[in-house]
């Protein structure tokens, strides 16, 4: 065969040909699954607002939940833990980072010499 495009690997073969056929198959497909869609929605009416259960949507700010409230279990069952590392949280970045690098250090020489 002169025009054989197909590449023989270790562990099988590929053939871009198949993967043309593959793609086109599953462009054809998608587009059927897009003809049977909806044919009545309309973009800016009412059907672009979330439903929620025929009630008006809340302001952005009125269903905020801030972190505190968001993770409070996590923090409670752990607070001894937080109690001891709140302390050491400068909030500078270099300070992280010679923590980083510090414990890199130990880790490195830990497994050099093990």
């Amino acid at each position: 065969m002169a025009f054989d495009l197909t590449l023989l690997t270790g562990s099988g073969f590929w053939n871009p040909f198949f993967w043309l056929i593959s793609i086109v198959v599953a462009l054809i497909l998608i587009y059927i699954i897009y003809a049977f869609g909806e044919k009545g929605y309309k973009r800016g009416t009412q059907q672009v607002k979330p439903f929620i259960s025929g009630n008006p949507e809340p302001s952005k700010a009125g269903v905020h939940v801030r972190a505190g409230n968001l993770y409070w279990g996590y923090m409670d069952a752990l607070k001894v833990y937080y109690a001891g590392l709140v302390p050491i949280h400068s909030g500078i970045l270099t300070d992280y980072l010679l923590w980083l690098f510090s414990v890199a250090a130990i880790l490195f020489v830990l497994v050099v010499l093990l």
